[in-house]
């Protein structure tokens, strides 16, 4: 990629343009750094990288924006940024039974208001987050393949006998007179160094060992695991790959699990409480859940699936006592027990309607709160249902709507047809609940209508309480297992780039005398005890400190 323009060295090898360090002898190539006297700049070994390119066209300029070290540090800097704005408060995915698009401003006021309208209430589902996501990717990808590969061209071609001056410059360095003969006394130090586990590569009085290469690759490593962990996050927001929702469910409903052909029952809801002997003294007298338990069993859909207008066939795969930490386990599926609610929720009524000018009363019928009937009969007249809202409020606007999905304050609106009135009829709503129809003056939005008919429960046992309510949360992640292979990779490449060093002896005797240079990536005092001990144990006493090039040489 770099090689339209090469630099011949002094070797006769040609050098890609940008490259610092001839690939062949090390020979330093650009003017500053053969004039310097610093040690060398080894971390790739002086190999020209596609991000120094000259002249670079369009793609490489977005080729250099992501290389670049500093682009990747801010771009995680503001997805941890976008990441704890997510956690300020709570995001939609939670929620059971709330209205987002009311709930943050009547929970928090206005800044709730513009936390939901900024969209930061789903901040690990948006697009701006999955973007960030995709860009560290592409970031690390871009980072990897920028070094890795020069990196590897220059380490596959190490020459045997080095450039004197690159020698010179390496962190470690030794030269002197040489009293021995240099072929036989290279020998020897090939010994010496093979019994450190050195690979050794001799020409005559010239050497290179090497060991512990592999722990060049650690980082890269690690980008490849942070790689595969980021393309399984990005799964999480697939369809079918993750689910991470809650639903509450009354004792004896059957109910189907959002965006599954599931369907889950609570068969029976069982809450255990401690007894006053077995709570602390500060505790007595208050009622402290020791066990709650929800016996459920789950379908899958067999048939009818898509038919609205017909009853879904169910076909039983399991049954299991959920409770906190004792999840229902199906095919990748996980539902946990979350929480319950013991408040007493109305199911269902049985009202009359009253025609209040005869006198006359027709009824009762059944009004179920979550699945009413379209349509009722009573005598010559006909309701049809209009409008159902669980937990009726009005909004900013005037118009109804529902603040959640539990009955809280369940109202109804009404087609009333009959004789006497209108002939397409006349809307009549109902509030099940007497302190509503005062709250929301249920007489007066209904008007003239109001006055000729009433519906009512005439005693409470007209009136049917659900049981309590299990909160399940509901869990799919397929994603999952990619998310531990990925941090099994970069904990591997951690650990081989941190417990292992690259380390590099280059010698060369010329005329009787030696030139030695060592380099590691890492521990530069092991490296000079390694050149110290192999000198020492081949006549040449030298202590590890006088090793030192210490980057000041003049």
């Amino acid at each position: 990629m770099l090689s339209f323009k090469n630099t011949k060295c002094e070797c006769g090898h040609q050098n890609p343009v940008g490259t610092v360090l001839c690939e062949s002898c090390g020979n330093p190539l650009e003017e500053a750094e053969a004039t310097s006297q610093a040690p060398l700049e080894m971390r790739y070994d002086g190999a020209a990288r596609r991000s120094q390119k000259a002249n670079p066209s369009l793609i490489d300029r977005v080729w250099n924006f992501f290389s670049s070290v500093k682009i990747a540090v801010w771009l995680i800097v503001i997805t941890l940024i976008g990441a704890m704005i997510g956690t300020i408060f709570t995001q939609e995915s939670a929620f059971i039974s709330f209205d987002p698009s009311t709930y943050y401003e009547e929970r928090y006021g206005w800044v709730g208001e513009w936390y939901y309208k900024l969209g930061f209430s789903h901040t690990y589902e948006s697009w701006w987050f999955t973007l960030l996501l995709v860009m560290i990717g592409t970031s690390l990808v871009i980072c990897s393949l920028d070094r890795v590969l020069p990196l590897y061209k220059a380490l596959s071609k190490q020459q045997v006998r080095k450039h004197e001056q690159f020698l010179r410059r390496q962190r470690t360095v030794y030269e002197g007179e040489l009293a021995q003969e240099a072929e036989s006394w290279a020998a020897r130090v090939e010994e010496e160094l093979k019994r450190k586990r050195y690979k050794v590569k001799r020409e005559g009085s010239a050497l290179l060992a090497e060991k512990n290469r592999f722990s060049r690759w650690g980082p890269y490593i690690n980008h490849i695991g942070l790689i595969v962990f980021l393309i399984a996050v990005l799964l999480r927001s697939m369809p079918g790959w993750s689910m991470d929702n809650y639903m509450a469910i009354r004792e004896g409903e059957t109910l189907q699990i959002p965006e599954t052909d599931y369907y889950i029952k609570n068969e029976k809801f069982t809450i255990d409480y401690y007894t006053d002997e077995e709570l602390p003294e500060g505790l007595k007298g208050t009622a402290r859940p020791k066990l709650f338990k929800t016996d459920a069993v789950l379908y899958t859909c067999a048939a009818d699936c898509e038919d609205p207008t017909k009853e879904p066939v169910l076909q039983e795969v399991k049954r299991h006592g959920i409770i906190v930490n004792e999840a229902l386990s199906y095919k990748g599926l996980n539902i946990y027990q979350y929480g319950y609610d013991d408040t007493a929720k109305i199911a269902a009524v049985n009202p009359v309607l009253i025609n209040k000018q005869t006198g006359e009363t027709f009824g009762p019928f059944k009004l179920s709160m979550r699945s009413p009937e379209l349509k009722y009969e009573l005598g010559p007249y006909t309701l049809e249902l209009n409008s159902k809202y669980l937990d009726f409020a009005i909004d900013e606007a005037g118009n109804p709507r529902t603040k959640s999905d539990e009955p809280n304050a369940p109202a109804f609106i009404f087609m009333l047809k009959g004789p006497g009135l209108a002939e397409k009829g006349e809307p009549y709503i109902y509030f099940v609940k007497q302190n509503d129809r005062v709250t929301f003056s249920q007489d007066k939005i209904n008007g003239e209508l109001a006055e000729r008919f009433e519906i009512k429960v005439p005693s409470m046992e007209g009136v049917t309480f659900a049981g309590m309510s299990s909160t399940l949360n509901i869990r799919i992640d397929k994603a999952m297992p990619y998310i531990w292979v990925g941090a099994g990779i970069w904990i591997f490449g951690v650990f081989l780039g941190s417990y292992w060093h690259h380390r590099r002896i280059w010698l060369r005797v010329d005329n009787g005398r030696l030139l030695l240079g060592a380099h590691t990536n890492k521990n530069f005092h092991g490296m000079r005890g390694d050149v110290a001990a192999v000198l020492k144990r081949t006549g040449i006493d030298v202590e590890p400190k006088s090793l030192d090039n210490g980057g000041n040489r003049s």
